[in-house]
């Protein structure tokens, strides 16, 4: 798939989402109509997924779109390894965490996500990054994603598997799984080891 002309068809979709949010005219209402319809068509061809699947993904119907937001915890042991958890959507592993949940703060989400998918309990502590996900070279989606995370502290030993999860452990930098790329790539895990070995201070952001 060619995620720059992937990119363009979503952003086709959300302006003429936009358009029929907020245009009084019927004739512009019927060429919005006519180029949302397209740029579901193309993403049909491009993915193999039927529109039927993508609109319930891709469609706010509320208003002006913005993008959705995912939180991942980093969490190192004393060894300066990195908690992963190996996701039964595609068998690979990442960071823990997930969609933001209306309700919860990212701190929260960050900590929720750590025992629901870890089974271990730890506190947010620090931001490390917020991530156009577009811009990290990151696998496609048809949400256009932040991704924040964010360095937690484990506050006891216990590791387990939880309902999304397959396995779980702590892993060095020169020795990691098969990343689940869609929620965290190899640049973002190396950067979250600068952080933990002092190499990096500052926030980083796109």
């Amino acid at each position: 798939m060619d995620n720059f002309y992937f990119e363009k068809i979503k952003r086709i979709q959300t302006l003429a989402e936009i358009g029929l949010e907020y245009t009084e005219n019927s004739f512009d209402r019927e060429r919005y109509e006519e180029l949302k319809s397209i740029a579901l068509q193309m993403l049909e061809k491009m993915t193999d997924i039927p529109i039927e699947q993508i609109i319930p993904v891709i469609e706010e119907k509320n208003g002006y779109k913005t993008p959705k937001v995912d939180v991942r915890a980093a969490v190192f042991n004393e060894n300066g390894q990195i908690l992963l958890v190996q996701e039964k959507a595609d068998n690979k592993w990442a960071m823990p965490g997930g969609w933001s949940d209306i309700s919860y703060s990212p701190k929260e989400v960050a900590e929720k996500e750590c025992m629901e998918e870890a089974g271990i309990k730890v506190r947010a502590t620090k931001l490390l990054a917020v991530l156009d996900k577009q811009k990290r070279k990151m696998i496609p989606a048809f949400e256009y994603v932040y991704k924040i995370f964010l360095l937690c502290e484990k506050q006891d030993d216990n590791i387990s598997t939880g309902f999304e999860t397959n396995d779980v452990g702590w892993f060095d930098e020169e020795k990691l799984p098969t990343l689940s790329t869609p929620r965290n790539n190899l640049e973002i895990v190396k950067m979250m080891f600068e952080f933990n070995r002092g190499d990096r201070t500052e926030p980083v952001f796109d």
